[in-house]
């Protein structure tokens, strides 16, 4: 109900003998208490709402990349369902995830539309875009390459959601440095997936993760790492609209950070 300020503010007014003007500064006082919990409500639903629409939008273009190469693999399916379980997804949030994934494959699925919509609910909030944009490009190199078909379905989601062709292959480069640091999918049956820890990974490999050169210096690389470190911080990506679920991805994608970070201090040899 949301008259319980000013029903609550008149009558603390008419019990202290407030009069007429104090029941009219009782009524004022209960109409700002109304409208600050209705705000808090709306935002409640809001967020609940862009939590929802994350979620699902995840699951249902990693369907529409699979099947942009032509036809969904059994390596495909095990690649969504190892997401679902670093997730810890279970019962009826591992059946969404999945229904997700075949509404994606479907072949009139309107990616362009389903992206303007994410894009909108997300508004303002860069991290969460970039964070979704990870995860599809995670998700196209899990079979061990990126097909032409999702290249192009990549291409059309960073458009969508704002993110230039410059700023779309540095995030690639970051992805694939990622990848050495424990970034990525890791399939047990040896093939379909994204080879990860083949070797140490190297000074380069580090830079690209955090977005810098090797040869750029002490300030700018720390200053790169502290915003890496804030745009990927759980917490704060939850609060903003991410799915509880998906923190877990959240925290590994900061521990890439943190290694890739620790490695460039030692080998440039800075504190």
């Amino acid at each position: 109900m949301q008259y319980w300020g000013k029903i609550i503010g008149v009558a603390v007014a008419l019990i202290m003998g407030g009069g007429f003007w104090g029941v009219v500064l009782g009524l004022l006082i209960g109409h700002m208490f109304d409208k600050a919990r209705s705000r808090k409500m709306a935002w409640f639903a809001n967020q609940r709402e862009r939590q929802a629409l994350f979620f699902a939008t995840t699951f249902e273009v990693m369907g529409h990349l699979t099947k942009s190469k032509g036809r969904v693999t059994e390596a495909d399916i095990h690649i969504a369902n190892v997401l679902m379980d670093r997730m810890n997804l279970h019962g009826e949030s591992r059946s969404a995830a999945q229904n997700a994934f075949r509404v994606g494959k479907s072949d009139n699925y309107p990616l362009r539309e389903k992206m303007r919509q994410f894009r909108s609910v997300c508004f303002g909030r860069f991290d969460l875009i970039r964070m979704f944009l990870e995860i599809q490009i995670q998700a196209a190199f899990a079979d061990g390459s990126l097909h032409p078909n999702e290249r192009e379905v990549l291409y059309v989601i960073a458009e969508e959601l704002g993110i230039s062709r410059m700023q779309f292959e540095q995030f690639l480069r970051m992805m694939q440095g990622g990848a050495q640091f424990g970034g990525g999918y890791q399939q047990q049956s040896g093939s379909g997936s994204w080879q990860q820890a083949q070797r140490g990974p190297t000074l380069e490999d580090a830079c690209n993760v955090l977005g810098v050169k090797p040869t750029d210096d002490a300030t700018t690389i720390k200053r790169a790492y502290r915003k890496l470190m804030s745009e990927h911080h759980p917490d704060k990506l939850v609060a903003k609209g991410l799915p509880p679920e998906m923190m877990e991805m959240a925290k590994q994608k900061a521990q890439e950070i943190q290694k890739a970070y620790e490695l460039i201090k030692e080998q440039k040899g800075f504190k």
